[in-house]
């Protein structure tokens, strides 16, 4: 009642009603302001504050086990799960370590109250004329509040309480208490938690010993550590740092002399910690290690069969020719390289793995073009073709669809071996249609393919999307002898303390004969035919033993090279990921390019010896004669008269070779029963694929 005569006399004021003085008009709003503050107060508190997490686990470290990731020779790929050093004392520090932390994120750290409503101003303006997110309002204090106790979810309620938490930290600890908090639990990337962990990950240094250029770096990888790794992203990463500099120099905390020698001294980051593109390998094998042990409840490490020698080489391959060909439209690239017993020892899943982490060399399935046709010509030869066979390139039509030459133009009569090398498709499609497509897709699935393989005519030039891991190890049997293997990067787990949780066996690495004898010689001998005379003549190098084929789809959507020495095969595809074309990239160009750079540099440290000949030879085989095979494919000019009685007159003997319009007849050796497209159906249990465009090669 005294607080209601108390406003009513402030309402009156000394000369009635409406004659306030000034003062009162003053203490009477902000009595107002005042109430209808503590019940905003009251309101905010009993919205935000139900669920508040529990501050008492302030100190304590609720640490996820790590795995880190070791490749062949014991070299560090990387370490997922939680690394964290003892954490580092702020007085150790050098001064220009915490306050490069505090001009780039927060310069009123010293003075706000936890929040602070000028940058909370300024980055609403900046976002709402930008249309999107473009800048933050957090402290360090709020960003502390988040990581200790709140998810990273972005809704009202868990604002709200990052503010109070905010609010409460800074009641409860002082300002350098706060930063070394924030400084010992933030996350740096490559799997490091707090600021000695990132010191020791990425300069080999303890936290004390950083210089000026590398408490930027370190500075400015908050923002985003992938982005802004200085591995993988090292131009990213120099930028990001140089604003650093620029904020710590305009806050006084270095002087321009400091700043110039900073962007002077090269920051040189560990050489024990691996490239961001080796994390397409090890997201690859983090999903498999759950499936064999688990979810880890200790630290594990996974030795590997990855060589980081032979991973540089491939990102330096990859990053080169992707930028040589960026005006052409190609985009993004997939590489694969196993040896003959299907270990992977190198992986690019993508450009960049900071920007997209998406894995192209697994989980992508592209349309592999005539890189497809191997198969189609290992079932023909298992069915008794020989590479000396005469074949006939010439229009076919199988219902309404007519394929053709990436030239454009018909050859006529031509061997199997010239129209593997030429990458002729009505040669290919007419033996997949004459041999049967399904037979064609069983061979496939033998040497690798895992993929649905829709049995449409367009299969045999390769209208089957697969991954570049599927092509490389079904390739890898023309490599080693002819065995099918399975692609796998994983050795052994153990834990920190020796005790062996995982060892691949000698039964899961047993490969499986899947190309006998002549069959694999004749593959080999016209596959090294597309590099010697064919499509990929630009990838060969001087006294190596090598094979492979080109494959381009239609309009230049997929290109690709697969190639192989003795006992290693390198898969190689570059396209866009929107499936939209490239001009006029083939692969025995971007492709071809990509794999001839990473062979190169890759075979010296190989040794790799030439293509082994497989198992042992039939008794008795003898090489193809090619003049015979090819006369004893002939009809005999005479037989007709010789049934009707007549003899043939001496200068009618005299040819000896057929006239250049007779046509060619296949070998008589037994062939698969001919399939009438029309009653094939795609396999059981999968919806129909998509008819594909007629593909180039």
């Amino acid at each position: 009642m005294a607080g209601n005569a108390f406003l009513d006399r402030l309402k009156r004021g000394p000369g009635g009603p409406g004659q306030r003085s000034p003062l009162q008009r003053i203490l009477y709003w902000s009595v107002v302001a005042g109430v209808w503050g503590l019940i905003f107060l009251v309101v905010f508190f009993a919205v935000f504050a139900r669920d508040l997490p529990d501050t008492s686990a302030l100190y304590d470290i609720d640490r996820q086990p790590s795995v880190t990731y070791l490749d062949r020779n014991g070299a560090l790929i990387a370490v997922r799960g939680s690394q964290q050093a003892p954490p580092a004392d702020l007085e150790a520090l050098p001064d220009y370590v915490p306050a490069a932390f505090i001009a780039i994120e927060d310069q009123r750290f010293r003075w706000h109250p936890g929040f602070d409503p000028v940058g909370m101003v300024r980055a609403m303006v900046a976002n709402m004329r930008a249309g999107r997110v473009v800048q933050g309002g957090s402290t360090i204090t709020q960003q502390l509040a988040k990581n200790l106790f709140l998810t990273p979810d972005q809704t009202l309620r868990r604002k709200g309480q990052e503010l109070m938490l905010a609010i409460w930290l800074e009641m409860k600890f002082s300002k350098d208490e706060i930063l070394a908090l924030y400084l010992n639990r933030v996350y740096f990337g490559a799997g490091a938690y707090g600021i000695e962990a990132a010191a020791q990950r990425y300069f080999d240094k303890s936290a004390k010993d950083l210089t000026v250029g590398e408490a930027a770096l370190l500075a400015g990888l908050l923002k985003a550590p992938s982005r802004y790794s200085p591995v993988s992203e090292s131009e990213r990463a120099a930028a990001r740092a140089t604003v650093v500099l620029d904020e710590m120099e305009e806050s006084g905390v270095i002087t321009p002399e400091q700043r110039a020698a900073a962007v002077l001294e090269p920051v040189r980051v560990s050489r024990t910690l691996a490239t961001q593109h080796a994390q397409y390998f090890v997201d690859w094998l983090d999903k498999e290690i759950r499936g064999l042990v688990g979810e880890p409840t200790e630290d594990l490490i996974v030795e590997t069969t990855l060589d980081l020698t032979l991973q540089t080489a491939a990102e330096r391959a990859v990053s080169g020719v992707l930028r040589e060909n960026a005006s052409r439209g190609v985009e993004q690239a997939a590489l694969v390289a196993l040896d003959g017993d299907g270990r992977v020892r190198a992986m690019i899943g993508g450009a960049s793995y900071a920007d997209s982490q998406f894995n192209r060399a697994v989980d992508a399935r592209r349309q592999a073009g005539s890189a497809f046709k191997p198969f189609v010509y290992l079932t023909a030869v298992e069915a008794g073709y020989t590479p000396q066979t005469p074949v006939v390139d010439e229009p076919i039509r199988i219902g309404s669809w007519e394929p053709r030459n990436y030239s454009g133009r018909f050859i006529g009569r031509t061997t199997l071996s010239n129209a593997v090398a030429q990458s002729t498709n009505t040669v290919a499609v007419s033996l997949a249609d004459s041999l049967g497509r399904d037979n064609v897709a069983r061979t496939a699935r033998r040497l690798g393919i895992t993929s649905r393989i829709g049995l449409e005519p367009a299969m045999a030039l390769g209208a089957v999307e697969v991954s570049p891991v599927e092509m490389a190890q079904a390739y890898d049997a023309f490599a080693n002898g002819g065995k099918r293997v399975t692609a796998y990067g994983i050795s052994r787990i153990r834990t920190r303390e020796g005790r062996v949780i995982y060892q691949r066996s000698a039964r899961e690495s047993r490969p499986i004969q899947a190309i006998a004898n002549p069959p694999l010689l004749y593959m080999n001998e016209m596959l090294r035919g597309v590099i010697t005379s064919g499509t990929a003549r630009s990838v060969a190098i001087s006294g190596r033993d090598l094979a492979g084929k080109t494959g381009t789809t239609s309009d230049y959507k997929d290109a690709w090279f697969v190639g192989y020495t003795g006992g290693f095969v390198t898969a190689v595809w570059v396209g866009k990921d929107d499936n939209t074309a490239m001009r006029g990239v083939t692969g025995g160009q971007a492709p071809a390019a990509i794999w001839r750079a990473f062979m190169t540099a890759a075979l010296p440290r190989l040794d790799a010896p030439r293509i082994p000949d497989g198992p042992p030879l039939p008794e008795g085989w003898q090489p193809p004669d090619p003049v015979g095979e090819l006369i004893g494919s002939m009809d005999d000019p005479y037989v007709d008269e010789i049934e009707r009685g007549i003899q043939p007159t001496p200068e009618r003997r005299e040819p000896e070779r057929p006239s250049p319009d007779q046509p060619v007849i296949r070998p008589t050796t037994p062939q698969p029963e001919r399939r009438d497209p029309e009653v094939q159906r795609p396999e059981p249990g999968l919806p129909p694929e998509k008819k594909a465009d007629p593909l180039f090669f």
